[in-house]
This record gives structure tokens, sequence and C-alpha cells, in this order.
């Protein structure tokens, strides 16, 4: 095993130059400055003291760095991460209280192995059956769940804590003689002043300066007593230290209650992760290995339970705004989260300051953010079966349990991957009688309606042959027998990447069934690997090593010979060149 399989940062250690360091040191700079406020928020929605937050910012980018493929991903908390944790831990215990942080840091510590163990096993690639409309109707519905958890921090209706969807806006209605407009004024000033710093000042700490403005706003409320006083509650100040040690709670009921949650936060990170890796890779021209990304995030998550870190996954807006601010090797996201590190040294004390209605504007527009509007848009114009994935996930993610609604799109998608690949293309294919240099052309007749001989039918199977896909072919075939009265099929297989046990059970059957009607399967252009298989499993031996053909022509003259001559003197397609000797 080479030495870089366990210590991945050893590849990109050799990228590393002066220029190289400069320009990670300058986009780490500006990812700490931009995940600050985002930590807060972030740390807010998974029901956890903002400072926990920032302790997986400080954390988990760093791990995730060390032992993950893509030089530009940026690991830390994120908000559909965030609105699950909540939604999973908030049922067991009081959101905030001792007993939810060591819940939160124990399904971090479970999540984290589930990862781990998918990454060892080498089942990256099962990321790429889960289609990327799971997580976009997620995300929307979450940010729905997000902007209504936030509504009554900033119109002051109290409402109970883990209310659904439906309860908290009927609470929000009744309760609208308890409505605060100093506290709306906050939330909308917070979040106007963030968006358009955004719009017209792209590379500002947008979020950042709304915080400030949303605070400076508070202080002249309480100054001049237009407030009444505890009416503007604030967030309180953040300790300012580097995360303190922790430990998960091990013991086997509490790891037994938190699996299925657990499984759930993991497979969302790894989708996250994974999808947010590529989609910055196709900038970079950087080929990622979505088993190391496993493992990465697996390690970081595992490693942050024991430091005062929850669940954290790749951060589409962190890792994109690293990308776009030169960072050339994961040395971006150590020099980000050792400079947050500092900042919190200095200017934690300051968020005593912050109204909670102010963090309420900010995590509205986060909410708005994470709403994919284009993609959304596209889904719902071109694929039936796409929109039925984010729809089902969308809704399911606002009136069910967030877990379900994951395991509900990713269980859709599935299906409809099935679906398609069960149902592979059979093309029937005839010869052009038109012969240049005495060479063949087969042609498509979908393409260019042609005669066929009305003994030999010729088709081409697009697709695997395995156990979901059989039933299509079988029936096909039986079509041609019993409707088309052929019994001699060749099958052209450049099309068939697998044949399973399944697979080749079925078609013996039916070379068999062919067999007693005085015909039978034959194959043409196998693949060397499918080949290998037929070979291996006895698939050759049983249908006939004669049935098996190299060339199209070589077939056609082959089958030609075993056709019924009575009656082709009466026939007068004539399609092959034999039929004209």
């Amino acid at each position: 095993m080479k030495v870089e399989s366990l210590f991945p940062f050893l590849q990109w250690f050799k990228l590393i130059t002066k220029q190289t360091v400069k320009d990670d040191l300058v986009a780490g700079l500006t990812g700490a400055v931009i995940v600050l406020p985002q930590g807060v928020a972030f740390a807010t929605i998974a029901g956890l003291p903002p400072e926990y937050g920032l302790y997986t910012a400080m954390i988990t980018p760093i791990i995730a760095a060390l032992f993950g493929s893509s030089l530009h991903l940026i690991s830390g908390p994120t908000t559909a991460i965030s609105i699950v944790v909540f939604s999973s831990v908030s049922r067991y215990a009081e959101a905030g209280s001792p007993e939810f942080i060591n819940l939160a840091l124990t399904l971090t510590f479970l999540a984290g192995v589930y990862q781990l163990a998918f990454g060892l096993a080498r089942l990256g690639s099962l990321v790429n059956f889960v289609s990327h409309t799971v997580v976009i109707g997620f995300t929307a519905g979450a940010a729905i769940l997000i902007a209504t958890s936030q509504v009554k921090h900033i119109t002051g209706i109290p409402i109970a804590k883990g209310e659904s969807f439906l309860h908290t806006w009927i609470a929000l209605f009744h309760g609208m003689s308890d409505f605060n407009i100093l506290l709306l004024l906050i939330g909308l000033a917070t979040l106007a002043v963030s968006f358009f710093s955004k719009k017209f000042f792209p590379k500002a700490p947008n979020l950042l300066i709304g915080m400030v403005v949303g605070s400076l706003i508070a202080v002249v409320f309480n100054k001049f007593h237009i407030a009444d006083p505890g009416a503007i509650k604030l967030v309180g100040e953040i300790p300012a230290h580097l995360p303190p040690l922790s430990s998960p709670d091990f013991s086997p009921a509490t790891i037994k209650m938190l699996a299925p949650e657990a499984f759930a936060v993991a497979l969302l990170g790894l989708i996250e992760a994974v999808s947010i890796s590529r989609a910055v890779a196709t900038k970079s021209d950087q080929r990622i290995d979505s088993n190391q990304e496993f493992i990465g995030q697996g390690l970081s998550n595992i490693c942050g339970s024991f430091v005062s870190s929850y669940a954290g996954s790749g951060s589409f807006t962190r890792s994109g705004i690293n990308f776009e601010a030169g960072a050339k090797t994961p040395l971006s996201a150590i020099f980000a989260a050792i400079a947050l590190m500092c900042i919190i040294l200095l200017i934690a004390p300051l968020t005593a300051y912050l109204p909670i209605a102010a963090m309420g504007g900010v995590i509205l527009l986060v909410a708005y953010n994470l709403i994919d509007f284009h993609h959304v848009k596209k889904v719902l114009t071109f694929s039936k079966s796409e929109s039925a994935v984010l729809l089902t996930t969308f809704f399911a993610t606002l009136f069910l349990e967030l877990e379900f609604a994951i395991y509900m799109g990713v269980l859709l998608s599935l299906i409809l991957f099935l679906a398609r690949t069960s149902s592979p293309e059979i093309h029937s294919i005839s010869v052009d009688n038109i012969e240049k240099d005495g060479i063949r052309k087969f042609v498509d007749m979908e393409q260019k309606p042609l005669a066929e001989c009305s003994q030999l039918k010729i088709l081409r199977i697009d697709r695997s042959i395995y156990f979901g896909s059989i039933n299509r072919i079988q029936n096909r075939i039986a079509e041609v027998s019993d409707k088309e009265g052929i019994y001699n099929i060749l099958l052209i297989a450049t099309g068939i990447n697998l044949i399973d046990l399944a697979g080749a059970e079925a078609l013996i059957a039916e070379n068999n069934r062919l067999k007693k009607m005085g015909g039978g399967l034959y194959f043409v252009n196998m693949k060397a690997a499918v080949y290998e298989f037929a070979v291996r499993s006895g698939f050759i031996k049983s249908i006939g090593p004669d049935h098996f053909f190299d060339s199209k022509s070589s077939a056609v003259s082959e089958i030609y010979s075993k056709l019924d001559r009575s009656k082709c003197p009466s026939c007068e397609k004539k399609i092959f060149k034999e039929c004209r000797c």
C-alpha cells in the first residue's frame, strides 16, 4: 500500500510553493471572515450555542482538507446538516441544553463512523446513483423550514420549540397580538443590508456587515428607550477560547437511539460533499476520488466530535469563494481555520451586542440563498421523473421527519434509475443491400426502414442484461419468435456492459426454447470483460461456442447456413449477399 493512500495530503504537499502559500493565505483569510457569521447562524439552526458553529468551522475543515481529495472543498457547518441535527436531537432533549449538546456530538461521531466505513469499503461510486435533484428538493424544503423557524425571532411572537411546519404558522397567526414591529425592523434591516452589500460589493463580508448594522440599530432603540427594556433579546457573549475537549456518549442505549438519524446525516453529508467537490473540480480540471472524500468527511466528523464540533460537510458557498479567491491547495482551508481561531480570541465578546432578531434576518437570507431557483425551474420544465423526485423530497421535508424525507428522495431516485436500466433499448437491425467494396452495412431500422430476413432477426441491446432488465429482453425475444415466427436471433452485444447470473440463466433458457423450434440465440461483438464472465460462468458452454462471433458478417454467414433453405427461393427480400449466390 502506498504511503499516499494513507496520508493523501502528501500528494498535494508537492504542489506547495511560495506563490501557492501566498494565494492560499489570501483565500484562507477571506474564508475566515465569511464563515464567522455563518458559523453562528448555522449553530443557531442546529439548536446549539453559537460557539459550536465556530468550533466546527475550526476543526472540521482541517481534517477534511488533510484526508480528502479535493483541492478546493471547504468543509464545516452547513445549513442542511444543521437542520437535520436539530430535527434528530430535539426529540430527545431540549435545544441548547447540555444533554442536547452531548447527543449532537454523539450523532456527529456516529455519522463520521458511517462515512468512514463507506469510504474504506470503496462505496464512493454509490453517490452516482443518487440524483442531485434529491439534494435540491431537500435543501429547498429545508430553506422553508429554516425561514419558518426564524419568524418568531423577528416578530416576537412566542412559539414552542419543536412545533411542526403547519403548527408553527398556525401559532404565528394566533399570536399576532404579541407582534413587535421593532424586532421586524431589526431583522429586515439586517437582511436588506446583507443582501445589497453582497449585490454592490461582492467581495465584502455581507453577512458580517448586516449583523453590525442590526446590532447598531438595536443599540439605538435601547439607548433612546424606543424599545421596552428586555424586549430586544441578544445572542450573548461567545467564549473567547479555542474548542474545548468533549466526549460523545458511547452507551449502547444512546448509540441505538441515534444510529438511524446518524445514517441520514452521514448520507446527506456525503451527497453534499461529493456533489460540491465535483462542481468545483469542473472549474479547476481536477479529478475527485469519491472514496477519499468519504474518508475525509468521516474522519473530520469523528475527530470533531471530540473537540466540541457538530456534524459538518462541504459548503458550496465557502468552497466556491475559496476557488474564486485564488486558492491553489487545501492549505487555504487550514489557513481559514487558523485565522478564525485568531478572530474568535479577539472579537468573540462583541457578540454580546448581537440581537437575536438580527441573527434571524441573516438566517432568512441564508435560507433564501439555499434555494436553487435555476435548477428547480429547469427540473420542473424538462423532466417529469426528476420533477417527481424534487417535489416528493420537497414536500416530505416540509411535512414529514427530515431523515425520512432524505430516505424517501434517495429511494425514489434509485427506483427511477432502476426503472430506466430495467428497460434497455432494443433496436432492430437490418442489412442495407447496397454494398460497397463487398462490405455489409448494418443499419438501425429506426434510422432507415429496410426489409428484414424472414428467418433471422438481428437485435442490438443497449444497456446491461441483469435481473432487472432480463424480463423486457425475454419479452422481446418471445415477441420475435411467437408473433413474427423467427427462431434465429442474433444479438449485437456492443452496448452490453454486464451480464449477471440471472441474465445468463434466462438467456440460456431462451436459447433452449428457440432450439426446440429449430433456431437459436447468437451473439456478436461481445466486450472482453463480458466474454470473460461468460466463459467463467459456463454461459458460453451452455449456449454453445459456435453461437458466438467476432464480426457481424461472419455471424450472418454462419447462421445463414443453418436456415431452412426451402423457404429461400420464394423469398423476395434477399437482403444478404448469400441469398443472391
